[in-house]
């Protein structure tokens, strides 16, 4: 099979070096690169260029339009059977390739999605984000590929679709949640979808913790758009970290007028996250940080989904965005 990845990417020349030299080191080579530059004013070209002689790149450079348009332009110029789409802070094992390959032989899906896990170069934050971003204690496993909550949905870091899927449903939304929107799609179209959980990527996150809050938060307010278009697409697991938000909120008031005893509910939750860290990373330090970010995974998504819950299903403020998007896609 031939694959087209597509990889997006806006002024992260050091995350192109580091993508395409672990995409020259493929164990399974018939595939093109499709890197689209969205406006970017610090440009890979230079990267690019040294790479050519391994890996077949169609580098297109465009005006920015955002994330969704310019995966939209990679598919438009893609040649190939599959497209595969990766995040540019991703790193590919050798074998992730073959894997694929091997795994649409034997057990074929329309859409496919696979896990993210930890590099060993990844600095204490970058793996203590990834543990947040895929434990089964904060997201319910949605990322990490094992025990999960929720009927998986793939991301756009480690996602892939047939040329047939996408000529039939069509491209991603200028939205937030723009990935598990058409994935939902995909699905409603009849296509099968699947979670490849040996085809892994290193997905790098390079934020700190402000700009991680900001992304999760951003996460929390999609899924009400998610809600709006697609009603039936939210489940309990989706609420929890907004229950949890208002369950800190009361155990506080409780802790402070009844009794301190109600702060055992959140102590035991913290012990809890830190030596499932601790056991999975084997570091201490990592498991220190860890509390730290599943703490801001919880509340920055609550927050935003609490804050989008208001606007749009009480004051129903911004709706008129999501009827156009339904218009656009039906």
């Amino acid at each position: 099979m031939f694959f087209s990845l597509i990889v997006p990417i806006y002024n992260r020349p050091d995350e192109a070096r580091e993508l395409l030299d672990s995409l020259s080191k493929q164990t399974y080579t018939d595939f093109e690169l499709v890197l689209v530059e969205d406006g970017s004013t610090q440009p890979c070209s230079d990267e690019v260029n040294k790479f050519r002689a391994k890996i077949r790149i169609n580098y297109i450079v465009k005006e920015n339009s955002g994330r969704s348009d310019t995966r939209n332009t990679g598919m438009k110029n893609a040649k190939g059977d599959y497209f595969i789409f990766f995040d540019s802070d991703c790193i590919i094992p050798p074998h992730y390739l073959e894997t694929v390959n091997q795994m649409l032989t034997d057990d074929y899906a329309d859409c496919f999605g696979g896990p993210d896990k930890e590099h060993p170069s990844f600095t204490i934050m970058q793996k203590a984000i990834n543990y947040a971003m895929t434990s089964f204690w904060t997201t319910g496993g949605i990322r990490g590929g094992k025990v999960n909550m929720e009927k998986f949905k793939p991301r756009t870091f480690n996602m892939g679709f047939s040329r047939a899927v996408y000529e039939k449903v069509g491209g991603f939304k200028d939205m937030y949640g723009e990935d598990i929107d058409l994935s939902i799609r995909i699905n409603r179209a009849g296509f099968t979808t699947k979670l490849y959980r040996d085809a892994f990527v290193y997905h790098k996150r390079r934020v700190d913790l402000s700009r991680f809050y900001r992304q999760v938060n951003i996460f929390g307010q999609a899924r009400i758009n998610l809600y709006k278009l697609y009603p039936d697409s939210l489940k309990p697991v989706h609420t929890l970290p907004a229950l949890f938000v208002t369950g800190s909120i009361a155990v506080i008031i409780l802790a402070i007028f009844v009794s301190p005893w109600f702060l055992a509910f959140p102590v035991t939750y913290l012990l809890l996250l830190f030596f499932d860290s601790l056991a999975k990373t084997k570091n201490p330090r990592i498991a220190g940080l860890s509390l730290i970010t599943s703490l801001i995974q919880i509340f920055g998504y609550g927050i935003g989904f609490i804050k989008s819950f208001v606007r749009k299903i009480i004051f129903r403020k911004g709706l008129e965005d999501l009827e156009t998007l339904k218009k656009v896609y039906k």
